[in-house]
């Protein structure tokens, strides 16, 4: 029976074991997915700063219809979430500007590029930092 009873214990330590591995698995995604949506939550908001520039009149330090000049606010360069950079600003017809997020953990190799115009405001998820 002693024989019985250890094989009953090596089973139950190697599916407590798979269990723990599985639950740091799922714990690490959950991390990530978190990350992300913080990270284009970011995007967004400094991507609507960017339509209020746009829209607002020369006169009173926007853009008057154009995203040239826009820079992401000191304040939003980076934060618990990640490191922001706006570029490729541009005004006419199809004014634009793209905003990059970076997360702030190092280990994750991903970035989110948020494509802003006059009336929309697009973020896509891309693999690599750079």
């Amino acid at each position: 029976m002693g024989q019985q009873q250890l094989l009953l214990i090596v089973l139950g330590v190697i599916i407590v074991g798979i269990a723990v591995v599985v639950g740091i698995n799922v714990f690490t995604a959950s991390s990530e997915e978190a990350a992300k949506d913080a990270v284009v939550s970011d995007c967004t908001t400094i991507g609507a700063m960017a339509q209020q520039y746009y829209r607002k009149p020369t006169a009173m330090a926007g853009g008057g219809n154009s995203f040239v000049g826009f820079s992401v606010p000191a304040a939003l360069l980076s934060n618990a979430n990640g490191s922001y950079a706006a570029s490729g600003a541009t005004g006419g017809a199809n004014a634009q500007v793209t905003i990059t997020g970076l997360p702030a953990d190092g280990d994750y190799d991903w970035r989110i590029v948020t494509t802003v115009t006059k009336d929309s405001v697009n973020s896509v998820f891309t693999e690599g930092r750079s």
